[in-house]
This record gives structure tokens, sequence and C-alpha cells, in this order.
């Protein structure tokens, strides 16, 4: 008899039971928001290169495919970090949409006192969400394989971009896509902190101030490359 209850008693793993909770989705939301901001650090410094001249820019792009060499082959490095990026990213968006079903089931259909007003960026997360998503989409089209820039040539990044940004739809897509990343950010980064434990009150300050600061610095980071193309500082 003691055999038998053994063999039934089947217990869910701890792995199950963290991505069924909602701390546990949350958790997931936050290191891969966090991952995906480190990306967006690097990828934002890497195109201010633009700045220094097609050489340089050309240059840095070539580094991309190279990095991890000898020890790597051609691209391995690359192609390791796009895919930490969108397993990264389904699962952020998996969780989210998940929590968002949760919370709506779980919201009564009227409310007898109106809830008070969330900010900007909370109450637009999900549609800066989607927005960004979208992007991604074409900005591989547009400067990953070309296909949907006319003027895309192989090998040469520095004149692709050039050829996006000399364009109204390049340059709109890209600055909505971007101010949308950067409202997403904003309430993205604070909301990851108090996933994993903020602290202290001195420390909810700090954190907030910094979740601002990269949200403005990285958005005004990545517009200042169609900006620069539009009025020829880049060309």
């Amino acid at each position: 008899m003691a055999l038998a209850t053994r063999g039934t008693d089947q217990r869910p793993s701890m792995t199950r039971t963290l991505w069924g909770s909602t701390i546990g989705k949350k958790t997931v939301m936050a290191v891969s928001g966090l991952i995906m901001l480190g990306y967006l650090v690097a990828h934002m410094l890497g195109n201010l290169k633009i700045f220094f001249g097609p050489p340089e820019f050309n240059g840095y792009a070539h580094w991309l495919r190279t990095m991890g060499e000898p020890i790597l082959h051609y691209e391995w490095a690359l192609w390791i970090v796009r895919v930490v990026l969108v397993v990264a990213v389904v699962l952020h968006a998996v969780c989210a949409y998940q929590l968002s079903r949760r919370d709506l089931a779980a919201r009564p259909s009227t409310y007898v006192h109106k809830r008070a007003r969330a900010s900007y960026a909370t109450r637009t997360m999900r549609w800066g969400g989607i927005i960004l998503a979208l992007f991604i989409v074409w900005h591989i089209l547009d400067l990953t394989t070309g296909t949907v820039n006319p003027g895309f040539q192989s090998g040469r990044p520095y004149q692709n971009v050039v050829e996006t940004f000399s364009t109204w739809y390049g340059n709109t897509l890209y600055i909505v896509a971007m101010l949308a990343l950067g409202l997403h950010i904003q309430h993205g980064f604070w909301s990851a902190a108090q996933t994993l434990g903020v602290g202290s009150a001195t420390r909810e300050r700090v954190l907030k101030t910094a979740g601002n600061l990269l949200a403005l610095v990285l958005t005004a980071g990545f517009i200042a490359v169609p900006v620069a193309v539009m009025t020829g500082v880049v060309s």
C-alpha cells in the first residue's frame, strides 16, 4: 500500500511551480528585461560610432561578426547573442501576456470608486510592447536582411543606415519606436527593481532616478542617428 502511494505521489517541479506563480512570471520578466536592457546599452554605443565616419562604423559592424575569434568561428558569438535575445524577448512577451490576462480575470467588471490614474508609461506598456515587437521585425528586414530597404548593399552598414534615414517613413518608424522604448524602459526598470527587491526608501529613489535617466539617455542616443542623417551631420 505504501509503495502504491509513493508511485502516485507526483508533485510539480520547482521550475513548474515558479513559472506558474505570479511572482515567478514577474521575476522572469525582470531578468529577461535586464538582459535586453544590457544589450540596448551596448547597441546604442555601437550606433554612435556612425558619427566617426564609415571606416569606424563599418569596422565595428565587422567586429560584431569576428568577436570571439579564434576560439569561436566567424559569427558564432553574434548568433549566441541573437539566440539569447530571442529567448529573452519571447519569455518577456509570454509572461507579460499571461500576467495581463490574470490581471483582467481578477479585476471586477465595475469599480465603486475610480482607481487612481497610472502614469503615462504604465498605461502604455502593453501598446509600447506591441509597437516594439513590430519594430524589431521591421528593423531586421531593413538593416539585417535588406528586404524592405531598396538601397541595401551587403557589407556596407554605414551606407545602409544612411539610406534608411534618408526616407521619411524610415525616420518616422524609428523615432516613434524609440519614444515607445523610452517609456517602456522608464516603467520596466522600476518594475524590475520592485520585483527583485528594492530594499529601502533611499534605494527606491536612486533606482527610480536611474531608470528615468537611463530611459532618457537611451532614447536620445538612438534618436541621435536619424536626426544626424536628416540634418546632414551624417551623410
